[in-house]
Formats: structure tokens, sequence, C-alpha cells
């Protein structure tokens, strides 16, 4: 079998760092990409080397649109540089940002930050890395809890993941002809680094989540990562046009 090959978006943290790590146990080679951070990144690169297979980062701001076009060429010459291919499998649109502000006091320009990395990015980067996404390859994007329930602080937020759910419909209906299916991923609240670690270094909050989650606890970060080696892997391939939460039942 051919080997796999991902690109995965913010991949030089959190929970996109633990999704390459994960994907990489199951073989599959890794480009990912970091913003600013290029000593994180070559950490994660090396992390997954040492688990035998093949990884890269490259620098993307998914944030400036004006840049895709320069990427996508790069990740074609990487492609055929690294792997001897034309193509890559799977697309991972894990890059994100997180900001807290009431409904009521949330700027132009915050909204406009969140546009563009969470919709506007994903949106046009998919676009822009199709003609090199191998006919039956796999979209998976990532959403949140926060379309399901609200909590206070992530209006605009969670309306950018909400719109990422009707996007990952129409992708994988137009997209289906070429044998690509696109699914989305819908983590609860997770200890990251996310939103200032919030989640992760606040007990309180820590403590208040655990107490409406069904399974009695915050997930982790391998939770997520697990789950999205799993929702790539060849067995669910019939898989199309899915929102999947992975929360440990939170808020139900």
């Amino acid at each position: 079998m051919t080997q796999r090959i991902a690109i995965v978006t913010g991949g030089s943290r959190g929970l996109g760092k633990n999704a390459a790590l994960k994907l990489a146990e199951k073989g599959v080679a890794i480009i990912l990409t970091y913003h600013s951070k290029h000593q994180d990144a070559d950490a994660v690169v090396r992390e997954i080397e040492e688990k035998g297979v093949k990884a890269l980062a490259l620098q993307l701001n998914v944030g400036d649109s004006a840049s895709f076009a320069a990427f996508a060429k790069e990740v074609k010459q990487q492609l055929q540089h690294v792997w001897q291919r034309d193509s890559f499998d799977y697309l991972l649109n894990n890059a994100g940002i997180g900001i807290n502000a009431p409904y009521t006091e949330i700027s132009e320009a915050q909204f406009d930050e969140l546009v563009n990395i969470h919709f506007k990015g994903p949106f046009f980067l998919t676009q822009h890395l199709l003609p090199l996404l191998k006919d039956g390859g796999r979209i998976l994007n990532v959403s949140s809890g926060l379309t399901r329930f609200a909590l206070p602080g992530y209006s605009a937020y969670a309306a950018m993941k909400g719109a990422m759910e009707v996007l990952t419909h129409y992708q994988a209906k137009e997209l289906g002809e070429r044998g690509i299916t696109a699914n989305i991923i819908a983590p609860g609240a997770i200890e990251t680094d996310f939103g200032g670690g919030a989640v992760r270094d606040n007990e309180a909050l820590n403590r208040a989540i655990a107490g409406q989650t069904a399974l009695g606890r915050v997930g982790l970060p391998d939770d997520i990562g697990q789950a999205i080696a799993i929702l790539l892997d060849d067995g669910l391939g019939w898989m199309n046009a899915q929102r999947i939460e992975v929360s440990g039942g939170m808020y139900i």
C-alpha cells in the first residue's frame, strides 16, 4: 500500500500536534503547518520521525488567504522532493485561535480575525489544495461543541464553526464525484493551551465542566488525536458529510 500523507494545519501544538502524532503512529506521513513557532514545529517533526515516518513543517498563516497559492506550490514541490508524489491523502483543517468576548463587547477587528482564521482560511486553503488532494482523499474539518450548546463569550467563534459545519456538507456534495469525503469533528472542552489554557489551568472551570460531562472529566488531547486518526482510517471511507462530536457527553 502506498504510504498515506496528511496535511495538518496548526500542527506544532495542541490538538494539531496530538493528531499528527497519532496519525504517525498509524504510519501516516505528515506535513504540518505552523504560524510563527518554528522551533516547536521542528520538535514535532523530530518526534514524528522517531515513529518511523517522514514529516516536514511548513510556515503558514491560515488567516492570510493571499499566501495560499504560494503555499500550495510549496506543498507540490515538497511532495515531489520528499515522497516522489504529486498528491496527498488527508487534509485536517485544524489551525485556530480562541477569542472569548461577550456578544455585546466583541469588536469588529476580533470578528474579522475569527472569520479569516476559522472560516475564510479553511474555505480557500482547501480550494487551493484540491488539485493536490488525491481522488478518494479525505477532508476533516474541526468544529466545536459550542455549535450545539451555548456558553457566553463564544458567539463569534461558535458562529464560524457553525459555518464550517455547513461548508462541510457542501464539500461532501460537490467533491463526491472525485470520491473525496468531507466530515467535521467537534471536540468538547479539552485541556490544552487554547484560549490561554483556561480549561487546563483554571481548576474551578475544569471541575465545573467535568461535572457537566457524562464521563466525569474534561477531555485530554489524546482523546481528540486518537479520534482524528480513527476518523481518517480507511475503514471509515464510507462516512461522509457528518458532524462527529467527541466531548465525553458534555451538556447532554
